[in-house]
């Protein structure tokens, strides 16, 4: 689909209505975009506590060894797959984590935390499936031109005013395909080396279809981070050009088996986030000055590793703010140690900072919304100031 198309699609559905609002409410100057990280990243080894004897002993395989840890601070580390993509924005003041940050849904449920995210509705409420937090936050903006990059319009941006949607493509399968692994294993055949190409090959196959059966489930229909890499710079440019406020899912996290520590599959798809949102960033140009990027995910995942060398569906999460004008360079927030004492539940982050607080202080510091409206957006809840811009 072309940008002409697009836009005409984006007009078919209604979205003049949305940017012709007239009455006195905080324009959507800025731009904000929302990235969903479905299946529930680990971010204890993403923003990784450094200073933790306790997480060194826990993950024995899984552990980024602190020489491999780019320094944030003197007990935050982050992972060196973002060496050249997220540490840039941070060491520019552009990036700030917030960690032990999330919801206090605890069934551990993929869906149903997603929803929770997504809807933004008081926990235990009756809950309205038609009322994305998005959306509501559409609605309290004029000039707001609002897009889902996803298949399906997603429950953040289901409202009374429609939105439109385009799916970014992109599967993430391993780099190698089946014929160029046979023809690999064909130059070893006959070599001391036979069996342990063969062996590589199949290890990698095995991991990639055990991660993946995970993902289709967890992911809900989402891009690939591969798929996100991909289409990064589009996205970008069409929230240069023509919206301000985007949402976009990213799935692949849910990484239960061989999920690795430095290198190894989530270092994989790391690697093509970190891309991807560089790529955005490039491609907004000089209105990166006047953008928000918000990463997040469902849940955490449990401070110790599994016995499949992974991680299973855990609680506390870290969130990634970045822009411009963000106040960064800095990890934001409440704080604990990173060690057993500390654990939700003995296995898991604290949350310290709710998602709905954190994000309805940045939204009102961003667009300049009063307390009612931001109340509206996030019904019962009071911002949290973590002074990120």
């Amino acid at each position: 689909m072309n940008r002409r198309d697009l836009l005409g699609l984006a007009s078919g559905l209604g979205l003049s209505t949305v940017a012709g609002r007239v009455w006195a409410a905080p324009r959507a100057d800025a731009r904000l975009l929302v990235v969903f990280l479905r299946g529930a990243y680990d971010a204890a080894n993403v923003v990784i506590p450094t200073g933790s004897e306790f997480y060194y002993r826990v993950r024995p395989n899984l552990a980024v060894a602190r020489p491999d840890a780019l320094a944030l601070d003197g007990d935050w580390g982050l992972h060196p797959a973002l060496r050249d993509t997220i540490l840039p924005l941070f060491a520019k003041g552009q990036a700030a984590f917030v960690p032990f940050a999330g919801t206090d849904d605890l069934t551990r449920s993929h869906f149903e935390t997603q929803d929770t995210i997504e809807l933004g509705q008081t926990l235990g409420a009756s809950r309205d499936y038609n009322s994305g937090f998005m959306a509501r936050l559409a609605g309290e903006l004029t000039r707001v031109r609002p897009i889902a990059f996803t298949e399906q319009l997603p429950l953040i941006f289901r409202g009374h005013e429609a939105v439109p949607n385009i799916a970014i493509n992109g599967v993430g399968k391993p780099g190698i395909d089946e014929r160029q692994a046979k023809l690999i294993a064909g130059m070893y055949r006959d070599t001391p080396l036979a069996g342990a190409v063969a062996e590589g090959f199949r290890v990698r196959d095995e991991v990639y279809q055990s991660i993946s059966s995970h993902a289709d489930q967890a992911d809900r229909g989402a891009a690939s981070p591969r798929g996100f890499e991909l289409s990064a710079r589009r996205i970008g440019r069409l929230m240069r050009e023509s919206f301000n406020l985007g949402f976009v899912d990213v799935g692949g996290w849910d990484t239960h088996v061989n999920q690795g520590g430095a290198r190894g599959y989530l270092a994989d798809r790391l690697g093509e986030l970190g891309r991807g949102i560089a790529g955005f960033v490039e491609e907004i140009g000089p209105g990166w000055s006047d953008t928000v990027v918000v990463v997040l995910s469902e849940f955490g995942r449990t401070f110790r590793e599994n016995g499949s060398r992974g991680t299973d569906h855990g609680h506390g999460s870290v969130y990634w703010v970045l822009g411009g004008g963000v106040r960064g360079g800095r990890i934001a927030g409440p704080q604990v140690r990173a060690d057993e004492a500390h654990l939700f539940q003995n296995r898991d982050w604290p949350v310290l900072t709710d998602y709905r607080s954190l994000l309805a202080g940045l939204l009102g510091r961003l667009y300049g919304l009063d307390q009612n409206a931001l109340r509206r957006i996030f019904p019962g809840n009071d911002p949290a100031n973590l002074a990120l811009i």
